[in-house]
């Protein structure tokens, strides 16, 4: 196959004007989030293994929800591409009540559950009732992350990502300042960290959402949720849940593999799970680039626009995770003392961001041809290459629990993302595979 062209310059640009604000909102989140387990980890090794699981159950509880914002945006961009923006705002508004449903059951189970979800992991008692403590608070939140996950997308789709970057900032920012309030000022320990996060979220939804509605009034789309748009909106949404679990399997298998290993290698996995999150969000924002590009492109027909964008992104995702993971190599023993006291946490923690910042440049690419596939509606293909992707990990962490803890909690933390890595790569394979072809290039507003 011959080469792709260079993209002209209009290409380069709408990349950069969708990829930029994207990038600062998606590095909001985990910058905070880091922020956070700054906060709690300064209380205690106990109080951020707990954050750590905790955080596993939470992201995954409305994670596995994250195609309110991937399905929202390929399809409103479609419909924006055809010219029908009316319908593009009205398929988000449906987006948004399914966000609404979904959340308010989901938090009803984690907050019921919370001991059990947590107690899943096999952490200590002392780092269980921490995380238990956490969880059920945090719960409460889980409605206002799936309606920010809903219009965001709809945002993308519409091409704007200023949006959302500011409610980002304005967002974390108060959730900063609140858990500072709460935990150190109130003396609240890591329940104050769990409020602050309730109130910062719930602002964020309400603020998106006055948004959305002034969007939908501006184009007289129908607000009234309509139960049969809605069931459709969550059957196209089927295949991106079945991918996502897939995803948050994996993160949830390596979490609980790392709490057999022991406390210090659990709460540094934390630590550098989330800096491996950060560093995934910033990757990311080509991808939300390829989403709302690629969706609008075969949404007006343009194959062969899809197909340059494509490499452009490709190759600076590659560059950026390269740059990026030499960046956290060079600063693997600047970084652990910011978030633990502990000297044995620390040092596992560096050995394991040496090995996180080795495997950004395969992130880099995967994350790019994700977000062409899911900017395509390849839905259902991407739910099966993930469940593989899955199955293949599988084998290799359960070696790392069969193997359990040695005499070193470094060599334990840096093995699990060893094979962590692994799983990336394998990922990285089954996505070039699909991308090379064209048959997931499919043209018009559907």
């Amino acid at each position: 196959m011959s080469r792709p062209p260079s993209p002209p310059t209009g290409h380069r640009r709408e990349i950069v004007r969708l990829a930029v604000p994207a990038f600062l909102a998606l590095i909001a989140e985990p910058l905070f989030l880091l922020a956070d387990s700054a906060i709690v980890g300064h209380l205690g090794t106990a109080e951020l293994a707990g954050l750590g699981v905790a955080s596993a159950a939470l992201v995954t509880a409305a994670g596995i929800f994250v195609f309110l914002a991937y399905g929202t945006t390929s399809v409103v961009a479609r419909h924006l591409g055809a010219g029908d923006e009316r319908s593009a705002v009205s398929a988000g508004i449906d987006g948004l009540w399914l966000a609404v449903g979904l959340g308010v059951v989901t938090a009803g189970v984690v907050a019921l559950w919370a001991g059990p979800i947590s107690a899943v992991f096999g952490a200590s008692p002392e780092v269980l009732e921490q995380a238990t403590t956490y969880l059920r608070i945090s719960a409460l939140g889980i409605p206002a992350m799936l309606v920010v996950l809903a219009v965001t997308g709809v945002l993308r789709g519409l091409q704007d990502t200023t949006t959302p970057l500011v409610a980002s900032v304005v967002g974390f920012g108060a959730n900063i300042v609140l858990n500072l309030v709460f935990v150190y000022g109130l003396h609240w320990g890591i329940a104050g960290s769990a409020w602050g996060t309730v109130i910062a979220q719930t602002g964020m939804g309400l603020a998106l959402v006055t948004v959305l509605l002034v969007k939908a009034r501006a184009r007289h789309a129908r607000l009234r949720p309509h139960p049969a748009r809605v069931l459709a909106a969550a059957r196209t949404g089927i295949p991106l849940l079945v991918r996502t679990v897939a995803l948050r399997a994996t993160l949830l298998v390596t979490t609980w593999v790392a709490a057999s290993l022991g406390d210090v290698p659990l709460a540094a996995h934390q630590v550098a799970l989330t800096v491996w999150s950060f560093l995934a969000f910033a990757l990311d924002a080509l991808a939300i680039a390829a989403q709302a590009i690629t969706g609008r492109a075969l949404g007006s027909g343009d194959r062969a626009g899809v197909r340059v964008a494509m490499g452009t992104m490709v190759r600076w995702g590659v560059w950026g995770g390269l740059v990026l993971g030499l960046v956290l190599a060079a600063l693997h023993a600047v970084i652990p003392p910011l978030f633990t006291p502990d000297p044995a946490v620390q040092h596992a923690l560096g050995a394991a961001l040496v090995v996180v910042g080795l495997g950004q440049a395969v992130a880099g690419y995967v994350f790019v041809l994700d977000g062409v596939l899911i900017g395509a509606g390849d839905g259902r293909w991407l739910a099966r290459g993930m469940v593989v992707t899955f199955v293949a990990y599988l084998p290799l962490a359960l070696a790392v629990r069969a193997a359990g803890p040695s005499d070193s909690p470094s060599r334990d933390v840096v093995v699990l993302w060893i094979a962590f890595t692994a799983f990336m790569v394998i990922r990285g394979v089954v996505l070039g595979w699909r991308a090379r072809r064209d048959d997931w290039m499919v043209v018009g507003a559907r």
